[in-house]
């Protein structure tokens, strides 16, 4: 991507979050940023864990589509959710 897209997505996160989490059971998801981590709840409303960083590496993730890790490749959730796929395969 060129120059303008990566401003935008930087200038995205300092408005809507840093990073993302979501519900691996429902599939609801907010934005955080790095100095309110700690307001991101464990337990989504639905009784299902927020993940907000990767299992393997704790390396936050900055998309709420994310099935993978984008630093260590390893697997955050499965790839369908509620019967639909997540993310559309290349």
């Amino acid at each position: 991507m060129g120059k303008a897209a990566d401003w935008l997505r930087e200038e995205r996160r300092n408005v809507l979050g840093h990073w993302t989490a979501f519900c691996v059971e429902c599939g609801a998801a907010r934005r955080w940023f790095e100095d309110s981590e700690h307001e991101v709840p464990e337990a989504c409303s639905c009784g299902g864990a927020i993940l907000r960083r990767c299992p393997a590496c704790e390396a936050p993730f900055s998309s709420t589509f994310a099935v993978e890790c984008e630093e260590c490749g390893g697997q955050l959730r499965e790839p369908v959710l509620l019967g639909m796929r997540i993310r559309r395969e290349k």
